[in-house]
């Protein structure tokens, strides 16, 4: 597994389904770029109870859903509620909550990273479709018919996850395929915009996302966000909405909190790494090493320098 999230999620799965990790990995995966893999809820969760909620949550993959049961997909700007079935489209970009509403809950998901995709002769790149773009609505309401075609193509991969022929991965990736086009040919769920909790809802997602963005785990990997701005799109608001909303759940605009995690981090990686100064300032998004070091010492009154020593 590449990542601490994809880890995490098959330590999550495995506590809630009190599955060994060892028989939740596909077999043969290590031999691919990338990482798939397909499950059937009601295999995964007996009962989706509130300590059982599906964990979308801190992703860094992508995630394609089947799911039959009465549920409610909260985003930054906009709440939908499904009253029986729904395919559902996630991207590790996106932050949202996905809150089962009651125990009856069924179908299938798939989990791969864009490096298992690439391999695919389509050509598709994830983050251009409108399915996985920032701001759109990528939750579809079933009708019957629709149900039973990709409960077909679910089980399809199921089944074909568990065989041994030697070639089920090029034949998985084309399955994947025709669900992002089955999904784009559909019409998006239309979203309710409840006012009570919209602030509340901004908050902790603008959190969540923000903590996405860290541990930096090498000098290679970057910020993606780095301004308030950068969030405000994120979540399809306007940066002066969302500077409003955290000042008043929070006391402190958005600039001040994003600066306040990023010099925690640059304070970790001072202490904890050999890295040198150019190349923590260059994953914590500065393009000058001298801004960094204005930056730091202005949150902290030390130098980078100085805090290291």
């Amino acid at each position: 597994m590449e990542t601490t999230s994809l880890e995490q999620f098959y330590k999550e799965i495995s506590e809630k389904s009190q599955i060994d990790i060892s028989r939740l990995l596909p077999g043969g995966i290590n031999k691919e770029i990338g990482h798939f893999n397909v499950f059937n809820i009601a295999e995964v969760y007996k009962k989706v109870k509130e300590e059982h909620q599906m964990p979308y949550n801190r992703r860094a993959y992508y995630k394609i859903s089947f799911i039959n049961g009465k549920n409610r997909a909260e985003y930054a700007d906009k709440v939908i509620d499904i009253e029986k079935s729904a395919l559902l489209f996630a991207t590790p970009k996106v932050p949202y909550h996905w809150l089962p509403q009651d125990e009856d809950q069924s179908g299938y998901f798939c989990v791969f990273t864009d490096e298992f995709l690439i391999q695919s002769k389509s050509g598709i790149v994830l983050d251009e479709l409108p399915i996985f773009r920032a701001g759109g609505c990528p939750v579809f309401e079933l009708t019957d018919e629709n149900r039973e075609e990709l409960r077909a193509i679910f089980a399809k991969m199921h089944r074909e996850i568990s065989s041994d022929y030697a070639y089920k991965y090029d034949l998985l990736r084309n399955y994947v395929v025709e669900l992002i086009h089955y999904g784009q040919k559909l019409q998006p769920v239309s979203a309710l915009h409840p006012v009570h909790s919209a602030s509340a809802r901004i908050t902790s997602l603008f959190i969540e996302l923000l903590e996405r963005q860290f541990p930096i785990e090498s000098p290679s990997q970057t910020l993606d966000l780095r301004s308030a701005k950068d969030y405000a799109d994120r979540l399809s608001v306007h940066v002066n909405h969302l500077n409003k909303v955290l000042k008043e759940h929070m006391g402190r605009t958005t600039t001040d909190i994003i600066s306040s995690r990023v010099v925690q981090e640059a304070k970790i990686l001072l202490k904890q790494t050999d890295w040198n100064i150019s190349e923590i300032a260059y994953s914590l998004g500065f393009e000058e090493v001298a801004h960094f070091s204005n930056f730091f010492r202005k949150q902290t009154t030390l130098s980078p320098m100085n805090f290291r020593a």
